[in-house]
């Protein structure tokens, strides 16, 4: 399966919506919604999302169907924090997470030129976990809930 990323797209929100409201999807997440999301709703979000000079939000392909979002935010001083989620749930568990991560984080170091990356993952969800640490990054800060990990460029 080829995984690529993409600029995210206001277009995305016809599909993203429904994730948003996906429970299952945000089990093991902090970023969870708090209220039923309509597309207009997501729409929004996006475009404001994506103006923010702060971020750089990519749709995540695989095979070229959109199967979640990553996302770099918090952008400055030469570092940025993670975000990662795959929506569509009927491709958990295929390595689209890993190779999504990798690719950020080549775009984290090369075309934005940034120092460090770090997270904070639920210390439940260990298969994030894994993926994390097979990107490089590593535990920084532990938590009642969730654990600090981050990761530098690669000299």
């Amino acid at each position: 399966m080829k995984v690529t990323i993409t600029p995210l797209r206001q277009e995305h929100a016809l599909t993203s919506y429904k994730w948003r409201n996906n429970p299952t999807v945000w089990l093991l997440t902090g970023g969870r919604p708090d209220r039923h999301v309509s597309v207009d709703m997501e729409l929004e979000w996006i475009k404001k999302a994506i103006a923010n000079p702060e971020q750089r939000r990519y749709a995540i392909l695989a095979d070229g169907v959109y199967v979640g979002n990553v996302q770099l935010t918090d952008l400055k001083d030469s570092t940025a924090q993670f975000h990662i989620f795959i929506g569509d749930t009927s491709y958990w568990g295929r390595g689209i997470a890993t190779e999504a991560t990798r690719l950020m984080l080549e775009l984290a170091f090369g075309e934005f030129k940034l120092k460090s990356v770090y997270l904070w993952v639920n210390k439940a969800n260990i298969a994030a976990q894994k993926v994390y640490e097979k990107c490089g990054f590593s535990v920084s800060e532990t938590g009642d809930t969730e654990i600090k990990m981050s990761v530098g460029q690669k000299l």
